[in-house]
């Protein structure tokens, strides 16, 4: 049994239904450990505050209202400054992150975890009853989390709410979440060295109203933005359009000089290949040496050359494919479609050499 003191953070809105069961079950769960519930409230005007303020002479339970902020993912950053644990836990009030798991994210943090995160999609989790179109939006959630934040490839479920982190791992004043993704926020600006995921299966809300509003997947992308921007991987972003966009001049004046001037007009495809090679080399050297001059440590060059080329060869095989539909399906002018073939080709390199050749 662990020595350390739990401080559980709850943001809750219009729970009335679920409060006394989440907290008896709260309870029952962490018989034996020294833990303390902090319920943040936005203010709920269905008699939420009233009867969480009614179990706290039987239970360790705080509760904290919010009369001019909403927001789960800033409701567990202001609830932070009224925790006394060493040992912080998030989660839901709707029940849909069982209680009885946490026990095993306890586990987790005694085994030697700076952070462990409830996860549905490791082996022993799961969403089972969930329909077809929340599925989507949750894959695709996680696939943006995972393509424009690298940091987050390392976890198969950071955006699952239900985690318990070191709390001197973390400097609450980073925090500055938008919207209701908690968990991506304090794993990204935290300084956690190891991170285990726990499995659990994600239940359904038992009473009350879901809060998921298309308004959430609005400030999902903001917050990703956000987190891009803290993280410095906006600032790559831009600079491989940057170079990516002298890669467009190098290989679209490579094309137009040879099919122009060079006698190659009867043999574009030729001309496209030649413009293709030529912006590869020069975009390698300047992103080696400009855009990831600080994620090169442990690669040699030669290592690093050879991924970029590979990658950029399977993007030239899309741009050539790309040129060739366009200009032989669709008739459109040879120059747009090569440009359209360059557009697809720069998406695909950006985002597989961050994965690959500088990570």
């Amino acid at each position: 049994m662990t020595k350390d003191f739990i401080s559980l953070i709850i943001p809750t809105y219009n729970e009335k239904d679920n409060i006394i069961p989440l907290v008896e079950r709260i309870h029952r769960a962490l018989s034996g450990y020294n833990y303390e519930i902090v319920l943040v409230d936005d203010n709920s005007k269905d008699g939420t505050i009233a009867i969480a303020e009614g179990l706290a002479p039987r239970y360790p339970v705080k509760v904290i209202v919010r009369k001019d902020e909403r927001g789960l993912a800033t409701a567990v950053a202001h609830g932070l400054k009224f925790t006394s644990g060493n040992i912080i836990g998030v989660m839901d009030a709707d029940l849909q992150h069982p209680p009885e798991v946490l026990p095993d994210l306890i586990k987790a943090i005694d085994a030697g975890a700076d952070m462990a995160i409830g996860s549905r999609y490791t082996p022993g989790g799961g969403c089972p009853n969930w329909d077809l179109t929340r599925k989507i939006i949750s894959k695709v959630a996680l696939k943006l989390s995972h393509l424009l934040l690298p940091a987050t490839r390392k976890v198969k479920d950071p955006l699952a709410g239900f985690f318990m982190f070191r709390r001197e791992c973390i400097d609450a004043a980073r925090l500055k979440p938008i919207g209701y993704k908690i968990s991506i926020e304090v794993m990204l600006l935290g300084n956690f060295k190891n991170i285990v995921e726990v499995p659990f299966v994600f239940e359904e809300r038992s009473a009350g109203q879901s809060k998921l509003r298309p308004q959430q997947q609005i400030d999902y992308i903001k917050h990703l933005l956000s987190l891009m921007a803290r993280t410095g991987e906006l600032e790559i972003l831009i600079k491989f359009i940057a170079v990516g966009l002298t890669g467009v001049v190098v290989n679209n004046g490579i094309y137009w000089l040879l099919t122009r001037f060079g006698g190659m007009a009867a043999y574009d495809y030729w001309a496209v290949a030649i413009g293709i090679e030529v912006s590869i080399i020069t975009n390698f050297i300047l992103n080696d040496t400009f855009t990831f001059a600080k994620h090169r440590a442990g690669q040699s060059f030669m290592g690093r050359l050879l991924k970029f080329n590979l990658i950029c060869l399977t993007g030239a095989l899309i741009q050539e494919g790309v040129f060739l539909l366009f200009t032989r399906v669709f008739g459109v002018y040879d120059l747009l479609s090569n440009f359209i073939g360059i557009v697809a080709a720069f998406l695909w390199n950006c985002f597989v050499n961050r994965k690959w050749t500088w990570k």
